[in-house]
């Protein structure tokens, strides 16, 4: 494996974050590399010369990883918030129709839920908003991705119970196709917002206030 390999396979392994944030930042790390040993073979240095120059001139990987988990972290939170703000509602409707159509079966659990649920879609969108177009005018606050990925993993485990208590209202009620649907919609929506929590715990782990002080 090459100088410019080992720099950026390290690299990627530090960092944590969306996969295709990721992959485009890492991309341009290896594209600047190669486009300055380039010029610098050009100039009449060998390609190991010139990649052992540039990669040292081009920083150590812990000094690049500070800032670079940090928009990492930011992306996340956003992938994050969009995933519970498009699924949470959509969840939400789909036990707000139910409980009108299956009466009592649902033992009024989803209703519940679906408070926790919202308040995380609410949050999310608040987050999409800080982290966009308002992120030009007010800085995003430090703990604003933690913030997130605990809501989103509220909003997760609520729909992980719920999923639990269609499937048993499924088993028990009258109402069992339209109660299975429901109940494997809301295990999808789960699945997408428990990973993306789970990634972006991780992510604001890396870098919160505390580690960052130490």
């Amino acid at each position: 494996m090459s100088t410019v390999d080992d720099y950026v396979a390290s690299l990627s392994a530090a960092l944590h974050g969306p996969k295709r944030t990721k992959a485009r930042m890492v991309a341009e790390v290896r594209a600047d590399l190669t486009d300055a040993i380039a010029e610098r073979t050009q100039a009449g240095l060998t390609h190991q010369q010139a990649a052992d120059q540039v990669v040292r001139e081009f920083g150590a990987v812990e000094d690049l990883v500070e800032s670079w988990q940090r928009e990492l972290t930011i992306a996340q939170a956003r992938h994050t918030a969009r995933a519970v703000a498009l699924t949470v509602p959509f969840v939400i409707a789909c036990w707000t129709l139910l409980h009108h159509t299956g009466g009592d079966t649902l033992w009024h659990l989803p209703s519940t839920l679906a408070a926790v649920s919202a308040v995380a879609a609410v949050l999310a969108a608040a987050t999409l908003a800080t982290t966009g177009t308002l992120a030009r005018w007010l800085p995003t606050p430090d703990r604003l991705p933690l913030t997130v990925a605990w809501a989103g993993t509220a909003a997760s485990m609520s729909m992980a119970l719920a999923t639990l208590a269609l499937a048993i209202s499924a088993v028990l009620g009258t109402n069992w196709p339209l109660l299975t649907t429901a109940g494997l919609l809301t295990a999808t929506s789960h699945a997408l917002v428990a990973g993306s929590a789970r990634t972006c715990r991780r992510c604001a782990r890396l870098t919160a206030p505390h580690r960052q002080a130490t």
